[in-house]
């Protein structure tokens, strides 16, 4: 990485400031070919300069700060620099123009983390956990990325591999010097230790997913039930339309909300129901689609009256999913609501109204419990693993260290065990960053904007 490397760190549109960033082993002589400060002396660093920044043709294109970063104490490990100007659209452009031709080149996506990672200063599980710090849309979400981005997951990897490398660097002395007599070593002891992290690892990928990439929440029942006021009533705002005639909501609506920390897809759907209306049968398909792809169904019954077939045919169309039954327009909080009809995989019954708002925050953390597991943000753990690729790799490495149980319970050749401890070494790799290749660094890196 012998060039030098500029973007535009902050996001397009007006604001306070605006940043251009350099990083590589020109940033700083290019940074003075462009910036003027107002007190003449060499820059120091992590000390923040005043000044001007110069166009190629002569001319002030904005005042600004400079900070500098020397090598190795920058978050690439090399110089970095960070213009600081007014944050129109204009001056960056044009600070980020200059830059450029004064010998620098416009970074690629997720470039400036690349080289934080092919220097050393952080590993892959982090420099994913920077994207996701950015991404992040509840305060659990921020926690987990926070944490991983500490190093949390790639301490414990890093234990469970070296734990696979030891008995893996015996057995293969074993096959490459089998005259030796090398000294007996137990290897079940590691092998087991390095099982029992990533089953713990395992154990709650499946809240950390759902707390990082959130879940689609699909709000069903027959029409005029009060899907659409529930779905006002969980996001706190009026987003669809209401009224008391049936067959109002002609399509599905999407709404992000964050219920109880995490973040869920709400989606409002037309009510489900046989009719001559062609724009309410295509309303109608939407809503049987909606349902196939969410995580988990909100079933809503209306209190006030008694179940119908329309409702019987609800409980069949939602039998497969997990469901959350929810009794709408209990508009007096002290009687009962209806008894509940059976079905298959019901999570939970709430009983609210939405229209009153009464029970509809117990409504959200039950939605947030359920798509948990039972647990609430609040309870569960910051050491979570939340990437899909994460889990995926740790999935495979759980296969390679129960086949090396196997193989040793066996006593089956030594190569086989090998191969078995091999695998799940590079499994465990991928995670950090250590056994990656090319192809992957540039999938991975390619999902992050440029200037970051």
């Amino acid at each position: 990485m012998s060039d030098t490397i500029a973007a535009i760190a902050t996001p397009p549109g007006e604001g306070g400031i605006g940043i251009i960033r350099l990083s590589g082993p020109d940033a700083q002589p290019i940074a003075l070919r462009i910036f003027r400060p107002v007190r003449p002396g060499r820059l120091r660093s992590h000390r923040v300069r005043y000044g001007h920044v110069i166009g190629p043709d002569g001319q002030v294109i904005d005042e600004a700060l400079l900070t500098f970063m020397a090598a190795p104490h920058s978050f690439t490990r090399e110089d970095v620099v960070e213009i600081a100007c007014h944050g129109g659209a204009l001056p960056v452009q044009l600070t980020l123009e200059a830059a450029l031709a004064a010998g620098a080149r416009l970074a690629n996506p997720g470039e400036f983390t690349l080289r934080a990672f092919l220097n050393g200063r952080i590993d892959l599980s982090q420099a994913e956990a920077t994207l996701d710090v950015i991404r992040a849309q509840t305060r659990a979400g921020l926690t987990i990325a926070q944490a991983q981005l500490d190093g949390w997951l790639a301490r414990e990897v890093r234990a469970a591999r070296q734990a696979i490398l030891e008995p893996l660097a015996y057995i293969t002395a074993l096959i490459d010097f089998p005259e030796e007599g090398i000294e007996p070593q137990t290897v079940a002891g590691p092998i087991a230790q390095a099982l029992a992290t990533v089953e713990r690892l395992l154990a709650g990928a499946e809240q950390g997913m759902v707390l990082r990439n959130g879940a689609r929440v699909v709000i069903v029942g027959r029409p005029n039930v009060g899907k659409s006021s529930l779905l006002n009533a969980l996001l706190r705002v009026e987003r669809a339309i209401v009224t008391p005639i049936p067959g109002t909501t002609r399509d599905t609506l999407e709404e992000l909300a964050n219920l109880a920390g995490v973040p869920v897809v709400l989606i409002d759907t037309a009510g489900m129901r046989t009719s001559t209306d062609p724009v309410e049968q295509i309303g109608v398909e939407r809503a049987v689609a909606a349902l196939t792809r969410a995580d988990l169904a909100l079933l809503v019954f209306d209190a006030s009256q008694p179940l119908t077939p329309e409702d019987d045919a609800m409980l069949v169309a939602t039998a497969d999913r997990p469901t959350i039954l929810v009794w709408n327009k209990c508009d007096d909080p002290a009687l009962p609501p209806p008894p509940t009809p059976h079905h298959p995989q019901c999570k939970a019954v709430v009983a609210c109204s939405a229209r009153y708002g009464h029970g509809i925050d117990l409504l959200a953390q039950t939605i947030a419990r359920t798509l948990l597991g039972g647990t609430l943000p609040a309870m569960a753990s910051t050491h979570l693993v939340s990437n899909p690729r994460h889990r995926a790799a740790l999935r495979r490495a759980e296969e390679f260290l129960r086949a090396a149980q196997e193989t040793l319970a066996m006593g089956a050749a030594t190569d086989l065990l090998a191969a078995d401890l091999t695998g799940a070494a590079n499994a465990l790799g991928e995670i950090t960053g250590e056994t990656v290749g090319e192809d992957l660094l540039d999938m991975i890196f390619s999902r992050f904007c440029i200037g970051k």
